[in-house]
């Protein structure tokens, strides 16, 4: 059998202006859901979803929180330089650097870096009807980003209130307009709840609090994992052949609890999400590492872009599981933290998931990548459906659950 193509330009395709959805729909389960199974392609209402879940199907969620990450400053001389805070450097734990009340540092990118030279920028800002200061000092280049500290002196304020009340989302370039005090809300999921992520898990947005009520009420089994999308996620491909692109590294948290109840219950799983399907299928290949290799501390736990293709291929989901479970007891952790730059491409042979429900992509991304990887050439067919269908693309767009 030759080798699946990876070359880019087979995973383009004619994106109309049109077919973006600059704006969510008023009802977030509204939206249109593309039924693709065993090659069939049909078409629902999201609010349907309930009904076109396989019998024995369970769905895990991506619990992640956007944080309002863009912050504008201002030079002495009036310029105005924007941050955009990528992931905390000091502290590196998120929970601590939003709990930190004086300084943080993070990874950012910075807007008008070239009027940026030393000395801080301000911010002016009322924070629980106090008026606050608060000073970014440009530590030093970063590869792409920049090291960028944050100091502030009233006490009892933390960097996490600073960004909530004073930032503003950092909705996606291609929607091509500034945020709006709307997308505070509607870019986000109804059960985010770990702050750190700077894109949304967009399969998410269109579930409700009633539909998540029905799905308990159906004994539709929920879980939930943690992955912090960064920016990379919206990186094109540049390279003719996709092995060739730099993946990006992004945090992954599950809890114990949910590897126990992942081990009791394997089959049937649906990823809500392109973000949920990298985090599981990280998790089935880190537990092979720690199987094979044995890491020694916590803190280094990763997976690298083609660890997939150079660890053990044939051993159970389970034993995977019960690797991940032995090392959380063996270390005493509730919460298990790594970091994944797991890249999946066509010929990806995928351990964890029955299904996959998620928006529609970029031409070109990792995420339709990914999609390919999944469903195979019928993507074309897919993608061709439902964009002669009026399907509405990308972030706020319509949503597909594909099942091969």
């Amino acid at each position: 059998m030759p080798e699946p193509s990876t070359h880019i330009e087979n995973f383009k395709y004619r994106l109309p202006e049109s077919s973006i959805a600059r704006y969510p729909l008023a009802d977030r389960s509204a939206s249109k859901l593309l039924l693709y199974e065993k090659g069939d392609i049909s078409q629902d209402r999201f609010s349907t979803l309930p009904e076109h879940l396989p019998s024995g199907a369970w769905l895990v969620f991506n619990n992640t929180r956007v944080i309002q990450a863009r912050l504008n400053f201002k030079k002495e001389t009036g310029a105005r330089i924007e941050i955009f805070c990528l992931e905390p450097i000091n502290p590196a734990d998120y929970e601590l650097s939003f709990q930190a009340e004086t300084t943080a540092t993070w990874l950012c990118l910075v807007g008008n870096a070239k009027k940026w030279k030393s000395g801080p920028v301000s911010l002016h800002t009322t924070i629980n009807g106090a008026a606050l200061k608060l000073q970014a000092y440009l530590i030093e280049r970063s590869g792409e980003g920049f090291k960028v500290e944050f100091r502030w002196q009233q006490s009892g304020v933390t960097f996490g209130e600073i960004i909530e009340q004073s930032g503003s989302t950092p909705i996606p370039p291609y929607l091509n307009r500034k945020a709006e005090e709307s997308d505070r809300e509607r870019y986000q999921t109804i059960y985010s709840l770990n702050n750190g992520s700077v894109a949304a898990p967009t399969a998410g947005l269109h579930f409700t609090g009633e539909m998540m009520q029905q799905l308990e009420q159906e004994k539709i089994p929920l879980a939930h994992v943690t992955l912090h999308v960064g920016a990379g996620t919206f990186v094109p491909v540049k390279e003719k052949n996709a092995r060739d692109h730099s993946m990006h590294s992004e945090l992954v948290v599950v809890t114990r609890s949910f590897l126990e109840q992942w081990l009791k219950r394997s089959d049937g799983l649906i990823a809500v999400g392109t973000t949920s399907t990298r985090s599981l299928e990280s998790l089935y290949w880190l537990g092979i590492k720690i199987k094979e290799q044995a890491p020694a501390a916590p803190s280094t736990l990763s997976i690298l872009q083609w660890d997939n293709e150079n660890l053990p291929q044939e051993i159970p989901l389970s034993e995977s599981i019960e690797a991940l479970l032995e090392y959380c007891e063996q270390h005493e952790l509730e919460y298990l933290h790594f970091s994944t730059q797991l890249m999946i491409v066509p010929g990806y042979r995928f351990r964890t998931i029955s299904g996959l429900l998620t928006n529609f992509h970029m031409p070109g991304s990792t995420l339709l990548l990914l999609i390919a990887a999944w469903i195979g050439e019928d993507w074309k067919k897919v993608y061709d459906y439902a964009l002669g269908e009026g399907f509405r693309f990308l972030s706020y767009g319509d949503s597909s659950l594909l099942i091969p």
